[in-house]
């Protein structure tokens, strides 16, 4: 009936819950991106892993016995 005399009714309280809905909306995104992003990471850590293998990096191919390390007598030689 307040239409009748001129005057819009009182939407303040239906705007300050859609904007509480559109920012809790977009934290919502966000996290689900960050959860997505992390999800990849360790995915990816996953995979880097079977591929290696198990090999450490420690240990070099360059050297025939790359297990044994550096042998006694090619220290200070």
């Amino acid at each position: 009936m307040g239409s009748m005399f001129g005057s819009k009714p009182d939407t303040s309280a239906a705007e300050a819950q859609i904007a509480e809905t559109r920012a809790e909306t977009k934290r919502l995104k966000a996290q689900a991106l960050e959860d997505k992003r992390t999800k990849g990471e360790a995915e990816s850590a996953k995979r880097m892993a079977r591929l290696r293998g198990g090999s450490r990096a420690l240990l070099s191919g360059v050297r025939d016995s790359g297990e044994m390390g550096v042998e006694d007598e090619t220290l200070g030689a």
